[in-house]
């Protein structure tokens, strides 16, 4: 019943899915078993709500995949409510900054995003030789290149966020967001989050704070947005698995850009 009722609140709107670095890649393992945002797509389809993934090269620069954003809001008259997971919600924030966006728009979710920058990419950026591996794995699988990674360091981020602050205060001032942010915690759960806890600690030990294993909980709450903190590693918002409900973590948000009349 509750579903129905979101169903109807999302009458006439589009809900698009921005992935984040590599997500393209993760998500085409689905038929291993390792779910990237697939519950949450089936999930809006079976609610009859118009949804579909934005088609980005993730490794691109962010402002690229902006463009490609805004020209898939403009494709179609009806308004979208974008969701953005880590660069993601990076690419779909730069897209509702450029000019008449953000009126066609009805929300922005983004999940675990890293608006203030990732150490953990400030860490790669420092190791020339892993920075040209990047680069060119991505060129030759045609997801970007090493700029996309770039795009994610502190400095980079931070600058970006300064020299836009007038605009996002004006963006979260109209328009409904919801920022999401998790905490990994001490050791604990299952594969997935074992896979982050050496990077949480090590950013625990660089003064970063509370993270979720590649994104600092305070780099993840944008000013002025709807902010919250679940526990979990960087996937746990955006795929299934013990401890973990990606589709509630997206109803629940929805229903708060989408209450009630």
């Amino acid at each position: 019943m509750q579903d129905a009722v979101l169903a109807e609140r999302l009458a006439g709107t589009r809900v698009l899915l921005c992935y984040g670095l590599l997500g393209e890649v993760i998500a085409g393992l689905a038929p291993v078993g390792l779910d990237y945002m697939g519950a949450q797509l089936a999930w809006l389809a079976g609610l009859g709500v118009a949804a579909q993934v934005v088609k980005l090269p993730t490794a691109a620069p962010v402002g690229v995949n902006a463009g490609r954003i805004a020209a898939a809001m403009l494709a179609d008259p009806r308004p979208s409510i974008l969701v953005g997971h880590s660069k993601g919600g990076l690419e779909a924030l730069a897209a509702l900054l450029r000019p008449g966006m953000a009126e066609r728009c009805r929300g922005f979710i983004a999940l675990q995003t890293p608006f203030l920058g990732s150490p953990v990419a400030d860490l790669v950026l420092r190791r020339r030789p892993v920075l040209l591996a990047v680069h060119h794995a991505a060129r030759l699988s045609r997801l970007g290149t090493g700029r996309g990674l770039r795009d994610l360091t502190t400095p980079v981020r931070q600058d970006w966020m300064r020299a836009h602050a007038a605009e996002i205060a004006a963006l979260t001032a109209a328009l409904p967001v919801l920022t999401l942010a998790t905490d990994l915690g001490p050791e604990g759960g299952d594969w997935h989050d074992g896979i982050y806890h050496p990077l949480a600690r090590w950013m625990l030990a660089q003064g970063a704070g509370p993270n979720d294993g590649l994104v600092p909980v305070a780099s993840a709450l944008l000013p002025g947005a709807q902010q919250k903190v679940l526990p979990g590693c960087h996937r746990a918002l955006v795929t299934r698995g013990p401890g973990r409900d990606p589709v509630g973590v997206l109803r629940e948000a929805l229903r708060q850009l989408a209450p009630a009349p």
